[in-house]
């Protein structure tokens, strides 16, 4: 089911991590607004509260610490989450920035996994597990036999490794578990999923029609493969961007 947007502020001093930040958590969907210090964050903050706060340490004339205490002082940002996203791993910095009430302390390169769950316990009350990808992937659903229903080709249009979205007109019954083949890269995936909701376009025009459904049944060869396409998906077009590059020496 679909869920509120959330604004992530990134603050960075790098202009290639923004763009990956940036890039990454659209496509985790969310709203994403960049400052490049912390005095335009803010200033970006007067304006608008967003709902998480991703900083690095190592910023020009205020340092993220500084800008965590500043936070903090300001009585409307008091439980606003903020995830320190940096290479400085000093303990000394990092118990500072807990005993500020950081919400995580993520240490560079991070695996798109982890921040997306951090995210999620920061800012939900009921977090996801799996990051929800946008997609259109092939599925055949049901198997022909009298439980599994006849067998048909429908698409599944958003995917995590814990479950899928099938867009279709002709859903299962709600709490139905159902036999799956998904195709990816040439591989068929054989599992089976429960279903959890079905969006009728009857009720509700501009809603896509079909059943959200959740795997009971996957293998755990096939689960790797879903999380590293996932990641892939994600990542392939924008990954040099997300890694720190050494200044040269003189």
């Amino acid at each position: 089911m679909d869920r509120e947007v959330r604004t992530i502020m990134v603050v960075d001093s790098s202009t290639s991590m923004l763009f990956f930040l940036g890039l990454l958590l659209r496509r985790f969907e969310y709203r994403v607004v960049t400052a490049r210090s912390g005095e335009e964050a803010l200033h970006r903050m007067d304006e608008s509260l967003p709902s998480v706060v991703l900083s690095d340490v190592a910023l020009p004339t205020m340092s993220g610490v500084a800008l965590l205490k500043q936070i903090r002082a300001r009585p409307d940002c008091g439980a606003l989450p903020v995830i320190m996203h940096t290479t400085e791993d000093d303990p000394g910095i990092k118990d500072t920035c807990m005993q500020l009430g950081c919400a995580a302390y993520l240490l560079r390169p991070v695996e798109p996994d982890l921040l997306y769950r951090t995210i999620q316990a920061a800012s939900e009350s009921a977090p996801r597990a799996s990051i929800r990808l946008r997609t259109s992937l092939k599925v055949m659903v049901g198997d022909g036999s009298v439980l599994g229903g006849a067998a048909r080709t429908e698409y599944a249009t958003a995917l995590s490794e814990g479950g899928l979205f099938i867009t279709t007109h002709y859903p299962q019954p709600r709490n139905a578990v159902t036999p799956l083949k998904i195709t990816i890269d040439d591989r068929e995936i054989i599992a089976k999923a429960l279903v959890l909701y079905i969006n009728d376009q009857g009720e509700e025009p501009s809603m896509e029609p079909g059943m959200g459904m959740k795997f009971v049944q996957i293998a755990d060869a096939d689960r790797a493969l879903l999380r590293r396409f996932i990641r892939e998906q994600l990542t392939h077009d924008i990954a040099d961007h997300g890694q720190e590059r050494s200044q040269p020496t003189t």
